[in-house]
């Protein structure tokens, strides 16, 4: 790997979506096309928030979208980009503790890695 890559950590990024459609239409071209994340986990979830002054209550999709610091940036223009939601989450948490073999999975699974000479 060249330097600038070690250097990389993980982070996830998480999205809600109204339908699980968007969701994994977005996810592919992010994972398999653009490879700006490594992995999506998603989950059905109950939201209860404040929407142009009114309470609302739905059902939407939770994302947890898995990448490298060095991807972050670009991966989530891409979200905001392509997003439902016309004010779309999108939350980054750092990885701090996260194990050398699910790193080195992470980036080689990324652009992160895809240009190594």
């Amino acid at each position: 790997m060249k330097d600038s890559k070690l250097k990389s950590y993980g982070v996830i990024v998480l999205s809600t979506f109204p339908d699980e459609k968007s969701l994994i239409d977005l996810s592919k071209t992010l994972v398999a096309e653009k490879r700006l994340c490594a992995c999506v986990n998603y989950t059905k979830i109950n939201s209860l928030y404040m929407w142009e002054n009114e309470l609302k209550q739905e059902n939407e999709f939770l994302a947890l979208f898995k990448t490298t610091s060095s991807l972050l940036d670009d991966l989530k223009i891409e979200i905001s980009k392509n997003h439902p939601y016309k004010i779309p989450e999108i939350v980054t948490l750092s990885m701090t503790d996260v194990s050398s073999d699910y790193m080195s999975w992470l980036l080689n699974n990324t652009l992160t890695c895809a240009d190594d000479t």
